[in-house]
Protein backbone atom coordinates (compact mmCIF):
# COMPACT_ATOMS: atom_id res chain seq x y z
CA UNK A 1 0.00 0.00 0.00
CA UNK A 2 1.10 3.84 -0.21
CA UNK A 3 0.34 6.54 1.88
CA UNK A 4 -2.61 9.30 1.10
CA UNK A 5 -0.12 12.18 1.45
CA UNK A 6 1.49 12.63 -2.42
CA UNK A 7 3.10 14.74 -4.57
CA UNK A 8 3.73 18.60 -3.71
CA UNK A 9 2.09 18.03 -0.83
CA UNK A 10 4.24 15.55 0.57
CA UNK A 11 7.05 17.72 -0.93
CA UNK A 12 5.50 21.15 1.26
CA UNK A 13 5.26 19.27 4.10
CA UNK A 14 8.53 18.16 3.86
CA UNK A 15 10.14 21.19 3.16
CA UNK A 16 7.93 22.74 6.31
CA UNK A 17 9.67 20.31 8.95
CA UNK A 18 13.09 20.82 7.81
CA UNK A 19 12.30 24.34 8.20
CA UNK A 20 11.11 23.38 11.79
CA UNK A 21 14.02 21.49 12.76
CA UNK A 22 16.33 24.29 11.42
CA UNK A 23 14.35 27.17 13.91
CA UNK A 24 15.11 23.92 17.09
CA UNK A 25 19.01 24.30 16.95
CA UNK A 26 22.49 25.45 14.86
CA UNK A 27 23.57 21.85 15.44
CA UNK A 28 26.75 22.59 16.45
CA UNK A 29 28.82 19.53 17.96
CA UNK A 30 29.23 20.11 21.74
CA UNK A 31 31.94 20.41 23.68
CA UNK A 32 32.78 21.68 27.33
CA UNK A 33 29.21 22.47 27.56
CA UNK A 34 28.73 24.67 24.19
CA UNK A 35 28.58 24.65 20.54
CA UNK A 36 31.77 24.06 18.88
CA UNK A 37 31.61 25.22 15.02
CA UNK A 38 34.40 24.15 12.50
CA UNK A 39 35.25 25.06 9.13
CA UNK A 40 34.09 22.82 7.00
CA UNK A 41 30.33 21.01 7.29
CA UNK A 42 28.54 18.18 6.71
CA UNK A 43 24.93 18.10 5.14
CA UNK A 44 22.35 15.56 6.69
CA UNK A 45 20.03 14.33 4.40
CA UNK A 46 16.35 13.45 4.52
CA UNK A 47 15.47 10.87 2.88
CA UNK A 48 12.08 11.16 2.01
CA UNK A 49 12.96 13.70 -0.78
CA UNK A 50 17.01 13.43 -0.94
CA UNK A 51 17.04 17.34 0.02
CA UNK A 52 19.40 19.01 2.61
CA UNK A 53 18.16 19.27 6.30
CA UNK A 54 20.60 20.85 7.67
CA UNK A 55 24.46 21.12 8.13
CA UNK A 56 26.47 19.65 10.92
CA UNK A 57 30.61 20.30 11.94
CA UNK A 58 32.70 18.13 10.54
CA UNK A 59 35.49 17.96 12.81
CA UNK A 60 39.09 17.55 12.85
CA UNK A 61 41.76 15.66 15.08
CA UNK A 62 42.09 18.99 16.83
CA UNK A 63 38.47 19.10 17.74
CA UNK A 64 38.60 15.45 19.26
CA UNK A 65 41.48 16.54 21.18
CA UNK A 66 39.81 19.91 22.61
CA UNK A 67 36.63 17.22 23.86
CA UNK A 68 38.68 14.54 25.06
CA UNK A 69 40.70 17.78 27.02
CA UNK A 70 37.38 19.16 28.44
CA UNK A 71 36.20 15.85 29.16
CA UNK A 72 39.39 14.93 31.46
CA UNK A 73 39.33 18.37 32.92
CA UNK A 74 35.42 17.93 33.63
CA UNK A 75 36.62 14.93 35.42
CA UNK A 76 39.12 15.49 37.53
CA UNK A 77 37.79 18.71 38.84
CA UNK A 78 33.91 17.34 39.67
CA UNK A 79 33.11 14.85 38.19
CA UNK A 80 35.02 12.04 39.60
CA UNK A 81 34.28 13.86 42.69
CA UNK A 82 30.00 12.73 42.79
CA UNK A 83 28.02 10.32 44.36
CA UNK A 84 26.00 7.76 43.19
CA UNK A 85 23.25 9.86 44.44
CA UNK A 86 24.19 13.07 43.30
CA UNK A 87 24.63 11.46 39.48
CA UNK A 88 21.14 10.23 40.11
CA UNK A 89 19.77 13.47 40.52
CA UNK A 90 21.32 15.55 37.69
CA UNK A 91 20.60 12.68 35.18
CA UNK A 92 16.97 13.13 36.34
CA UNK A 93 17.10 16.62 36.14
CA UNK A 94 18.28 16.04 32.03
CA UNK A 95 15.74 13.02 31.67
CA UNK A 96 12.34 15.88 32.63
CA UNK A 97 13.82 18.21 30.46
CA UNK A 98 14.19 15.68 27.79
CA UNK A 99 10.46 14.65 28.87
CA UNK A 100 9.67 18.14 27.44
CA UNK A 101 10.86 18.03 24.26
CA UNK A 102 9.60 14.74 23.21
CA UNK A 103 7.91 15.64 19.72
CA UNK A 104 10.82 18.30 19.11
CA UNK A 105 13.17 14.85 19.27
CA UNK A 106 10.43 12.94 17.47
CA UNK A 107 10.45 15.48 14.90
CA UNK A 108 14.36 15.36 14.58
CA UNK A 109 14.52 11.13 14.66
CA UNK A 110 11.70 11.26 11.68
CA UNK A 111 13.22 13.74 9.30
CA UNK A 112 16.84 12.45 10.02
CA UNK A 113 16.60 8.79 9.60
CA UNK A 114 12.84 8.49 7.78
CA UNK A 115 11.19 6.31 10.37
CA UNK A 116 7.32 6.93 10.77
CA UNK A 117 6.96 9.51 13.34
CA UNK A 118 4.64 6.82 15.73
CA UNK A 119 8.14 4.71 15.78
CA UNK A 120 10.86 7.71 15.97
CA UNK A 121 8.16 9.04 19.21
CA UNK A 122 8.24 5.16 20.26
CA UNK A 123 12.58 5.38 20.56
CA UNK A 124 12.72 8.73 21.68
CA UNK A 125 10.17 7.42 24.91
CA UNK A 126 12.75 4.39 24.88
CA UNK A 127 15.79 6.34 25.00
CA UNK A 128 14.54 8.48 27.76
CA UNK A 129 13.42 4.91 29.42
CA UNK A 130 16.42 4.05 29.56
CA UNK A 131 18.61 7.30 31.06
CA UNK A 132 15.63 6.94 33.73
CA UNK A 133 16.77 3.19 34.33
CA UNK A 134 20.36 4.14 34.83
CA UNK A 135 19.16 7.25 37.03
CA UNK A 136 17.64 4.60 39.27
CA UNK A 137 20.09 1.84 38.53
CA UNK A 138 23.69 3.81 39.31
CA UNK A 139 22.22 4.51 42.83
CA UNK A 140 23.32 0.69 43.96
CA UNK A 141 27.00 0.59 42.66
CA UNK A 142 28.96 -0.80 45.06
CA UNK A 143 32.08 -3.09 46.19
CA UNK A 144 31.83 -6.07 47.51
CA UNK A 145 33.78 -7.42 51.30
CA UNK A 146 35.87 -10.36 50.45
CA UNK A 147 36.01 -13.11 53.30
CA UNK A 148 39.42 -14.05 54.45
CA UNK A 149 41.03 -14.38 57.90
CA UNK A 150 40.13 -12.31 61.13
CA UNK A 151 43.69 -10.23 60.92
CA UNK A 152 42.76 -9.06 57.38
CA UNK A 153 40.14 -6.86 55.91
CA UNK A 154 39.63 -7.57 52.00
CA UNK A 155 37.41 -5.41 49.84
CA UNK A 156 36.51 -4.06 46.48
CA UNK A 157 35.52 -0.68 45.13
CA UNK A 158 34.61 0.12 41.48
CA UNK A 159 35.54 3.07 39.57
CA UNK A 160 34.94 4.60 36.76
CA UNK A 161 37.77 4.53 33.65
CA UNK A 162 37.49 8.18 33.24
CA UNK A 163 36.92 9.47 29.89
CA UNK A 164 35.46 7.10 27.54
CA UNK A 165 34.83 7.09 23.58
CA UNK A 166 31.70 6.09 22.22
CA UNK A 167 30.49 5.91 18.46
CA UNK A 168 26.61 5.42 17.58
CA UNK A 169 25.00 4.32 14.40
CA UNK A 170 22.42 5.93 12.27
CA UNK A 171 19.82 3.54 12.45
CA UNK A 172 18.35 4.05 16.05
CA UNK A 173 20.68 7.42 16.88
CA UNK A 174 19.08 8.36 20.04
CA UNK A 175 17.93 4.99 21.52
CA UNK A 176 21.29 4.20 21.13
CA UNK A 177 23.41 7.22 22.59
CA UNK A 178 20.81 6.54 25.56
CA UNK A 179 22.74 2.59 25.76
CA UNK A 180 25.55 4.52 26.16
CA UNK A 181 24.89 7.45 27.73
CA UNK A 182 22.74 5.88 30.82
CA UNK A 183 25.64 3.62 32.06
CA UNK A 184 28.89 5.93 31.13
CA UNK A 185 27.64 8.64 33.34
CA UNK A 186 25.55 6.59 36.10
CA UNK A 187 28.85 4.72 36.71
CA UNK A 188 30.66 8.13 36.89
CA UNK A 189 32.47 8.90 33.51
CA UNK A 190 32.86 11.30 31.20
CA UNK A 191 32.44 10.93 27.15
CA UNK A 192 32.92 12.06 23.85
CA UNK A 193 30.41 10.87 21.88
CA UNK A 194 30.45 10.28 18.32
CA UNK A 195 27.02 9.62 16.31
CA UNK A 196 27.33 8.75 12.52
CA UNK A 197 26.98 11.71 10.50
CA UNK A 198 23.48 10.35 8.55
CA UNK A 199 21.88 11.12 11.52
CA UNK A 200 23.33 13.32 14.04
CA UNK A 201 20.39 15.66 15.18
CA UNK A 202 18.66 13.79 18.14
CA UNK A 203 22.07 13.10 19.69
CA UNK A 204 23.36 17.05 19.07
CA UNK A 205 20.10 18.16 20.21
CA UNK A 206 20.13 15.99 23.62
CA UNK A 207 23.89 17.36 24.19
CA UNK A 208 22.10 20.94 23.98
CA UNK A 209 19.45 20.03 26.67
CA UNK A 210 21.71 19.03 28.95
CA UNK A 211 23.11 22.31 29.39
CA UNK A 212 23.46 23.76 33.14
CA UNK A 213 22.23 20.09 34.24
CA UNK A 214 25.53 18.73 33.94
CA UNK A 215 29.10 20.63 35.17
CA UNK A 216 30.46 21.55 31.36
CA UNK A 217 32.75 18.60 29.57
CA UNK A 218 30.64 15.59 31.20
CA UNK A 219 28.96 15.35 27.64
CA UNK A 220 30.59 16.06 24.65
CA UNK A 221 29.40 15.06 20.96
CA UNK A 222 31.61 15.79 18.19
CA UNK A 223 30.33 15.04 14.68
CA UNK A 224 32.18 14.19 11.41
CA UNK A 225 32.74 11.20 9.55
CA UNK A 226 33.88 7.87 10.68
CA UNK A 227 37.22 7.50 9.20
CA UNK A 228 38.17 10.90 10.28
CA UNK A 229 35.97 11.22 13.78
CA UNK A 230 35.58 8.28 14.11
CA UNK A 231 39.34 6.91 14.02
CA UNK A 232 40.63 9.67 16.05
CA UNK A 233 38.63 8.77 18.67
CA UNK A 234 39.21 5.37 19.04
CA UNK A 235 43.11 5.63 18.53
CA UNK A 236 43.36 8.86 21.08
CA UNK A 237 45.76 8.16 23.74
CA UNK A 238 43.82 9.16 26.53
CA UNK A 239 40.02 7.67 25.97
CA UNK A 240 40.01 5.11 28.67
CA UNK A 241 37.22 3.14 27.08
CA UNK A 242 35.33 2.65 24.32
CA UNK A 243 32.13 1.53 23.05
CA UNK A 244 30.89 0.97 19.16
CA UNK A 245 27.35 0.40 17.66
CA UNK A 246 28.14 -0.45 14.08
CA UNK A 247 29.72 -2.72 11.38
CA UNK A 248 31.66 -6.04 12.06
CA UNK A 249 34.67 -4.54 9.65
CA UNK A 250 34.65 -0.99 11.46
CA UNK A 251 34.17 -2.82 14.56
CA UNK A 252 37.36 -5.03 13.97
CA UNK A 253 38.93 -1.29 13.58
CA UNK A 254 37.79 0.03 16.16
CA UNK A 255 39.54 -3.41 18.47
CA UNK A 256 42.75 -2.94 16.53
CA UNK A 257 42.81 0.73 17.28
CA UNK A 258 42.09 0.14 21.03
CA UNK A 259 44.74 -2.29 21.39
CA UNK A 260 47.11 -0.10 20.86
CA UNK A 261 46.50 1.88 23.74
CA UNK A 262 45.26 -1.45 25.63
CA UNK A 263 41.78 0.20 25.98
CA UNK A 264 38.94 -1.97 26.90
CA UNK A 265 35.68 -2.37 24.05
CA UNK A 266 32.75 -2.93 23.97
CA UNK A 267 31.24 -3.64 20.24
CA UNK A 268 28.05 -4.52 19.04
CA UNK A 269 28.14 -5.57 15.93
CA UNK A 270 25.81 -7.34 12.57
CA UNK A 271 23.54 -9.92 12.82
CA UNK A 272 21.78 -12.18 10.75
CA UNK A 273 18.95 -13.93 12.85
CA UNK A 274 17.19 -16.70 12.22
CA UNK A 275 13.54 -17.01 13.79
CA UNK A 276 12.75 -20.29 13.87
CA UNK A 277 8.61 -21.69 12.73
CA UNK A 278 8.23 -25.08 14.69
CA UNK A 279 5.34 -27.18 13.55
CA UNK A 280 3.17 -26.59 16.91
CA UNK A 281 3.63 -22.90 16.06
CA UNK A 282 0.38 -20.55 16.25
CA UNK A 283 1.11 -19.07 12.72
CA UNK A 284 -0.54 -15.76 13.41
CA UNK A 285 1.94 -15.09 15.89
CA UNK A 286 4.43 -16.16 13.85
CA UNK A 287 3.87 -14.40 10.95
CA UNK A 288 3.74 -11.22 12.98
CA UNK A 289 7.02 -11.58 15.19
CA UNK A 290 8.75 -12.02 11.56
CA UNK A 291 7.33 -9.17 10.08
CA UNK A 292 7.92 -7.31 13.54
CA UNK A 293 11.66 -8.07 12.79
CA UNK A 294 12.41 -7.69 9.85
CA UNK A 295 9.91 -4.48 8.82
CA UNK A 296 10.37 -2.35 11.64
CA UNK A 297 12.26 0.69 10.93
CA UNK A 298 12.58 -0.86 7.07
CA UNK A 299 14.91 -3.35 8.21
CA UNK A 300 17.80 -1.10 9.31
CA UNK A 301 17.54 -3.41 12.52
CA UNK A 302 20.61 -5.00 13.70
CA UNK A 303 19.04 -7.97 15.18
CA UNK A 304 16.07 -8.00 12.67
CA UNK A 305 14.42 -11.46 11.78
CA UNK A 306 15.46 -11.71 8.46
CA UNK A 307 16.21 -15.30 8.11
CA UNK A 308 13.00 -17.69 8.76
CA UNK A 309 13.44 -20.67 9.06
CA UNK A 310 9.90 -22.80 8.87
CA UNK A 311 8.87 -26.31 9.29
CA UNK A 312 7.49 -27.87 6.20
CA UNK A 313 4.79 -29.37 7.59
CA UNK A 314 3.39 -25.30 8.01
CA UNK A 315 5.29 -24.02 5.17
CA UNK A 316 3.19 -22.76 2.45
CA UNK A 317 0.20 -21.72 4.80
CA UNK A 318 3.03 -19.80 6.93
CA UNK A 319 4.02 -18.24 3.19
CA UNK A 320 0.98 -17.23 2.62
CA UNK A 321 0.08 -15.72 5.73
CA UNK A 322 3.67 -13.39 5.85
CA UNK A 323 3.04 -12.45 1.54
CA UNK A 324 -0.23 -10.78 3.22
CA UNK A 325 1.09 -9.65 5.76
CA UNK A 326 4.36 -8.12 3.73
CA UNK A 327 1.95 -6.35 1.10
CA UNK A 328 -0.47 -4.81 4.34
CA UNK A 329 2.77 -2.17 5.28
CA UNK A 330 1.79 1.71 4.34
CA UNK A 331 4.25 3.06 2.56
CA UNK A 332 4.75 6.66 2.39
CA UNK A 333 5.80 10.31 4.19
CA UNK A 334 7.20 8.96 7.83
CA UNK A 335 5.38 12.53 9.14
CA UNK A 336 2.16 11.23 8.42
CA UNK A 337 0.41 8.93 11.21
CA UNK A 338 -0.70 6.11 8.83
CA UNK A 339 2.36 5.72 7.46
CA UNK A 340 3.99 2.20 8.67
CA UNK A 341 7.19 1.70 6.72
CA UNK A 342 9.26 5.13 5.32
CA UNK A 343 12.65 4.96 3.19
CA UNK A 344 15.44 3.40 4.13
CA UNK A 345 17.91 6.45 5.49
CA UNK A 346 20.38 7.14 3.43
CA UNK A 347 21.02 6.77 -0.41
CA UNK A 348 23.63 4.07 -0.31
CA UNK A 349 21.83 2.05 2.04
CA UNK A 350 18.93 1.84 -0.55
CA UNK A 351 21.37 0.79 -3.06
CA UNK A 352 23.29 -1.81 -1.15
CA UNK A 353 19.32 -3.55 -0.44
CA UNK A 354 19.00 -3.34 -4.19
CA UNK A 355 21.93 -4.71 -5.10
CA UNK A 356 20.93 -7.79 -2.74
CA UNK A 357 17.44 -8.17 -4.23
CA UNK A 358 19.13 -8.53 -7.86
CA UNK A 359 21.60 -11.27 -6.12
CA UNK A 360 18.34 -12.98 -4.71
CA UNK A 361 16.87 -13.29 -7.85
CA UNK A 362 20.29 -14.34 -9.59
CA UNK A 363 21.04 -17.06 -6.92
CA UNK A 364 17.32 -18.62 -7.92
CA UNK A 365 15.62 -17.72 -4.59
CA UNK A 366 11.85 -17.13 -5.74
CA UNK A 367 10.86 -13.63 -5.35
CA UNK A 368 6.93 -13.95 -3.66
CA UNK A 369 6.58 -10.11 -3.22
CA UNK A 370 8.13 -6.30 -3.16
CA UNK A 371 11.66 -6.39 -4.82
CA UNK A 372 11.51 -2.88 -5.90
CA UNK A 373 10.55 0.90 -5.61
CA UNK A 374 6.72 1.66 -5.19
CA UNK A 375 5.22 2.14 -8.24
CA UNK A 376 3.65 5.70 -7.12
CA UNK A 377 6.15 8.40 -9.22
CA UNK A 378 5.47 10.59 -5.73
CA UNK A 379 7.86 8.48 -4.09
CA UNK A 380 10.55 8.30 -6.35
CA UNK A 381 12.76 11.24 -5.07
CA UNK A 382 13.18 8.93 -1.39
CA UNK A 383 15.01 6.14 -1.09
CA UNK A 384 11.38 3.42 -0.51
CA UNK A 385 11.92 0.08 -0.90
CA UNK A 386 8.94 -2.16 -0.82
CA UNK A 387 8.64 -5.49 2.01
CA UNK A 388 10.24 -8.10 0.04
CA UNK A 389 10.04 -12.07 0.67
CA UNK A 390 12.34 -15.00 -1.13
CA UNK A 391 11.66 -18.34 -0.70
CA UNK A 392 13.56 -21.03 -1.93
CA UNK A 393 16.60 -19.84 0.29
CA UNK A 394 19.50 -21.69 0.09
CA UNK A 395 21.98 -20.82 3.28
CA UNK A 396 24.70 -20.30 1.13
CA UNK A 397 23.07 -18.04 -0.95
CA UNK A 398 24.32 -14.36 -0.24
CA UNK A 399 20.69 -12.92 0.52
CA UNK A 400 21.17 -15.67 3.37
CA UNK A 401 24.51 -15.52 4.76
CA UNK A 402 25.02 -11.58 4.30
CA UNK A 403 23.49 -8.73 6.54
CA UNK A 404 21.46 -6.79 4.12
CA UNK A 405 19.92 -4.13 6.60
CA UNK A 406 16.51 -3.87 4.96
CA UNK A 407 13.42 -4.89 4.64
CA UNK A 408 14.03 -8.57 2.77
CA UNK A 409 12.65 -11.95 4.47
CA UNK A 410 13.98 -14.82 3.34
CA UNK A 411 12.40 -18.06 4.20
CA UNK A 412 14.22 -21.37 4.43
CA UNK A 413 12.12 -24.92 5.02
CA UNK A 414 13.47 -27.95 7.73
CA UNK A 415 12.26 -30.99 8.54
CA UNK A 416 13.58 -32.02 11.89
CA UNK A 417 14.76 -30.06 15.04
CA UNK A 418 18.61 -31.14 14.77
CA UNK A 419 18.76 -29.34 11.53
CA UNK A 420 16.65 -25.96 12.30
CA UNK A 421 19.15 -25.69 15.03
CA UNK A 422 22.04 -26.51 12.43
CA UNK A 423 21.00 -23.70 9.79
CA UNK A 424 19.89 -21.03 12.20
CA UNK A 425 23.37 -21.43 13.93
CA UNK A 426 25.18 -21.48 10.38
CA UNK A 427 26.01 -17.87 10.32
CA UNK A 428 29.23 -16.25 11.30
CA UNK A 429 26.24 -13.99 13.42
CA UNK A 430 25.35 -14.48 16.92
CA UNK A 431 23.39 -11.28 17.90
CA UNK A 432 19.41 -12.43 18.07
CA UNK A 433 17.11 -15.62 17.55
CA UNK A 434 13.52 -16.57 18.06
CA UNK A 435 11.19 -19.05 18.51
CA UNK A 436 7.48 -19.64 18.01
CA UNK A 437 6.03 -23.34 19.40
CA UNK A 438 3.91 -23.50 22.24
CA UNK A 439 6.16 -26.41 23.58
CA UNK A 440 8.17 -25.29 26.75
CA UNK A 441 10.56 -28.50 26.01
CA UNK A 442 10.97 -26.61 22.49
CA UNK A 443 11.57 -23.28 23.69
CA UNK A 444 14.07 -24.09 26.58
CA UNK A 445 16.42 -26.48 24.73
CA UNK A 446 16.38 -24.38 21.34
CA UNK A 447 17.04 -21.41 23.76
CA UNK A 448 20.28 -23.61 25.11
CA UNK A 449 21.02 -24.72 21.82
CA UNK A 450 21.15 -21.36 19.60
CA UNK A 451 24.31 -19.83 19.29
CA UNK A 452 22.63 -15.43 19.76
CA UNK A 453 22.55 -13.17 22.76
CA UNK A 454 18.90 -13.05 22.46
CA UNK A 455 16.57 -15.49 22.06
CA UNK A 456 12.77 -13.77 21.82
CA UNK A 457 9.82 -16.93 21.72
CA UNK A 458 6.88 -16.22 19.91
CA UNK A 459 7.35 -12.32 19.34
CA UNK A 460 9.84 -9.59 18.22
CA UNK A 461 11.34 -7.64 21.49
CA UNK A 462 11.13 -5.81 23.41
CA UNK A 463 14.42 -4.87 24.36
CA UNK A 464 14.49 -3.64 27.84
CA UNK A 465 17.03 -2.09 29.62
CA UNK A 466 16.69 -4.70 32.28
CA UNK A 467 18.26 -7.21 30.70
CA UNK A 468 21.90 -7.19 28.72
CA UNK A 469 21.99 -6.53 25.11
CA UNK A 470 24.69 -8.13 22.32
CA UNK A 471 26.08 -10.72 20.86
CA UNK A 472 27.82 -14.08 19.98
CA UNK A 473 30.31 -14.70 16.95
CA UNK A 474 30.66 -11.87 14.92
CA UNK A 475 28.06 -10.25 16.66
CA UNK A 476 30.35 -8.55 19.01
CA UNK A 477 31.79 -8.70 23.00
CA UNK A 478 30.49 -7.27 25.77
CA UNK A 479 27.34 -6.00 26.71
CA UNK A 480 24.71 -2.72 26.55
CA UNK A 481 22.12 -2.34 29.29
CA UNK A 482 21.37 -5.03 31.87
CA UNK A 483 23.49 -4.18 35.15
CA UNK A 484 26.35 -6.29 33.08
CA UNK A 485 26.54 -2.83 31.25
CA UNK A 486 28.12 -0.93 34.64
CA UNK A 487 31.14 -3.60 34.52
CA UNK A 488 31.81 -2.42 31.39
CA UNK A 489 32.68 1.19 32.17
CA UNK A 490 34.33 0.84 35.62
CA UNK A 491 37.44 -0.65 36.92
CA UNK A 492 37.71 -3.48 40.09
CA UNK A 493 40.15 -2.16 42.62
CA UNK A 494 41.18 -4.71 45.44
CA UNK A 495 42.17 -2.87 48.49
CA UNK A 496 43.89 -5.36 51.50
CA UNK A 497 43.85 -4.01 55.45
CA UNK A 498 45.99 -5.62 57.25
CA UNK A 499 44.83 -5.45 60.94
CA UNK A 500 47.23 -5.72 64.21
CA UNK A 501 45.88 -7.26 67.39
CA UNK A 502 43.43 -5.23 69.30
CA UNK A 503 45.17 -2.76 71.46
CA UNK A 504 44.22 -0.14 74.32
Amino acid sequence: MVSETFGSQLQENHAEARERVRDISEFDSWINGAGHTTDKTIETIDPVTADPITTVPRCSLTDIDTAVDAAWRAFDEEWSDTTPAERSRLLSEWIDVLRDHIDELSLLECIDTGKPISQARGEVEGAIGTLEHYASTCRNLDGRQVSTSEDLHLYTRKEPYGVVGQITPWNFPIWAAAWKLGPALGTGNTTVLKPSAKAPLTTIRIAELSEGIFPDGVVNVVTGTGSDVGGALTEHDRVRKLSFTGSVGVGQQVMKAAAENVAPVTLELGGKSPFIVFPDADLEKAVTAVADGIFYSTGEICDGFSRALVHESVHDEFVDRFVEKAESYTLGDPLDEETTMGPLTTESQYETVMEYIEAGKSEGATLLTGGGSPDDADLQDGWFIEPTVFDDVENDMRIALEEIFGPVQTINTFSSYDEAIELANDTEFGLAAGIATEKTSLVHNAAADLEAGLVYVNEYGPILPQAPYGGFKASGIGKDLGTEVLDHYQQTKSVYVNLDEPEL
